[in-house]
């Protein structure tokens, strides 16, 4: 780990060039602007390539009970030598635990298929609405942090309406929303409401999905180009110049170290702003509202 120069702590993916700083929580931990993400990685390859990642030097992974692949996560962690303290681990609860009920016991089981005593952050998955238990469920959570083994708490897929009737009840304000944003969904009016309630942002599918041409697009074509980098470091370094985490996924080992080379170089105002101009409300996964 190293000083960043403003009191942020980063570490270095690969090489001196790319630092990855870390993002204060309102939890009083901290969170690696970049994570590796495994959503769809199929359980039989997940040890090899959270290993991977992490010999390409990501401390930062992101799994969840719904993925499958917890086991293989907690595998490669155990293998891979790298003090626990130095990691940072999040996982999730789905739909069909939530509930003061079955939520103990689902995380329970979480923490047994990664083989820790810990998570550094936990994360109700979807709010579930047709369900309405993310209140009550969020109440569990804040057990789970009192308790210590989730050293922070927080949601995903959470739209405003869901955190203003989250936040009326609960005690302990998330210190994550992790959501789908990249250049054609944006999400800014649940971004503006995080940020105006010290809760830090996650993209999830950062670089969009296959029904999504992103560096095809003219803009990010062009500008990849300007500043020699490829499309996928110029989206993901958009991204983070917008204080946002990101957890992108790749299955090749030359690519995640291409996605961590995103710290050492800049885009203008004039390219984020050609890049925020592709906003066209694309979204690529279920609508929060109606996922259950």
């Amino acid at each position: 780990m190293i000083d960043d120069g403003a009191g942020v702590l980063a570490h270095v993916v690969d090489d001196p060039a790319a630092t990855v700083p870390t993002v204060s929580l309102n939890s009083g931990r901290s969170i690696p602007q970049l994570g590796f993400g495994v959503f769809r990685v199929p359980p039989e390859d997940t040890e090899r390539l959270v290993s991977e990642a992490l010999e390409a030097g990501y401390r930062h992974i992101d799994t969840a009970a719904i993925y499958r692949n917890e086991v293989g996560v907690g595998r490669a962690i155990a293998a891979s030598g790298i003090p626990r303290d130095e990691l940072f681990v999040t996982t999730k609860l789905f739909n069909d635990a939530q509930g003061e009920q079955r939520a103990p016991a689902a995380f329970e089981g979480s923490l047994d298929a990664l083989g820790m005593d810990y998570v550094d952050l936990y994360l109700i998955h979807w709010p579930a609405p047709q369900f309405d238990l993310y209140v009550e469920t969020w109440r569990v959570l804040e057990q789970f942090a009192a308790d210590g083994r989730a050293r922070s708490i927080g949601v995903s897929n959470f739209l405003p309406h869901h955190l203003e009737r989250l936040l009326a009840r609960a005690d302990v304000v998330p210190a994550v929303n992790q959501i789908e944003m990249h250049p054609i969904l944006q999400q800014q009016a649940a971004a503006e409401f995080c940020h105006a309630h010290g809760i830090a942002v996650e993209a999830w599918s950062p670089l969009g999905a296959g029904q999504l041409p992103l560096f095809g697009l003219p803009p990010i074509a062009r500008i990849a180009e300007e500043v020699g980098r490829t499309p996928a470091q110029v989206v993901l370094r958009w991204h983070v110049q917008r204080d946002t985490i990101v957890i992108p996924k790749s299955s090749a080992p030359e690519r995640m170290r291409e996605n961590a080379r995103i710290f050492d170089f800049s885009l203008t105002a004039e390219q984020m702003a050609a890049i925020t101009a592709l906003e066209r409300g694309g979204r690529t996964g279920f609508h929060p509202d109606e996922w259950h």
